[in-house]
């Protein structure tokens, strides 16, 4: 794992203090470069992005970036535009607002946009996402399940994500929403990745080597299903409740982290 999470990123789950302390979009600001940082924000997510650009653009400019660049990808043919895919290689830090995930993915999915993501990926460029801009990470991400609701057979839909962190199963709002079941679900049913339920205001930032570090005021859910024993996610009878044995589960606030290589929680102040 450690050679696919070869960049930088900061995956957030939603509802990131904008007025207060804005912790975590500080720690953003920081890793890109300060004032100096060159900041892409990607609206794509969105079907209003105009005021989701602004009012992202006033947070990041009252944080002190002087450089902010919003750039709303709406249509496959803008996102094969060459002007376009260099304004995201010349940015040191892109992000990537909320909205529905499967809106980044059927825009951007094969296009050049989508082959100069990940090469600013590659080369170090910090990328950011929150909400649907989180799930989107992933290679395999959740755009459909019950919410508050108990884990049910078949009712938790996935899709190919970006790509950019692999082995994994990023979902947001997570406590919030009470999304637990439909994390579960998708555990079960693709026991090698690891499910990581990401709470609002909360982030991981995910260094190159493969190990993630909590940032933020609430916490983070780890579902490790390489130690399931038994589960009925391959039976018949679609939405019955699931039954699952011997998964673990990890819940980590900040000053934790977790090396997805080895599996294993990192105290790390």
């Amino acid at each position: 794992m450690g050679e696919k999470a070869r960049g930088n990123l900061i995956i957030i789950g939603g509802a990131e203090d904008k007025k207060g302390e804005s912790k975590i979009l500080k720690y953003v600001v920081n890793l890109i470069g300060g004032p100096e940082g060159r900041l892409l924000i990607l609206t794509t997510a969105s079907e209003v992005q105009g005021e989701v650009g602004t009012e992202y653009r006033e947070v990041f400019g009252k944080l002190g970036v002087n450089n902010i660049d919003v750039l709303d990808i709406n249509s496959r043919d803008e996102a094969n535009m060459d002007e376009n895919c260099d304004r995201i290689r010349n940015a040191s830090g892109i992000f990537f607002t909320g909205g529905d995930q499967l809106r980044i993915t059927s825009i951007l999915g094969g296009t050049k946009a989508n082959e100069a993501l990940k090469e600013a990926y590659l080369n170090g460029v910090v990328i950011i996402g929150t909400s649907a801009g989180a799930s989107v990470m992933s290679s395999t991400m959740i755009v459909d399940g019950n919410s508050n609701d108990p884990a049910r057979k078949c009712t938790t839909k996935m899709a190919p994500g970006l790509g950019l962190l692999e082995e994994a199963i990023i979902d947001q709002h997570f406590e919030q929403r009470g999304r637990i079941g439909r994390l579960l679900c998708g555990v079960a049913e693709n026991p090698y990745m690891l499910g990581i339920g990401i709470d609002e205001d909360t982030a991981i930032r995910v260094y190159p080597d493969a190990h993630f570090e909590v940032l933020g005021s609430n916490a983070v859910t780890v579902l490790d299903g390489r130690s399931i024993k038994s589960s009925n996610v391959s039976e018949l009878k679609p939405d019955e409740i699931l039954s699952i044995t011997d998964v673990t589960l990890h819940v980590l606030a900040n000053g934790y982290g977790f090396n997805m290589q080895d599996r294993e929680v990192l105290r790390l102040h």
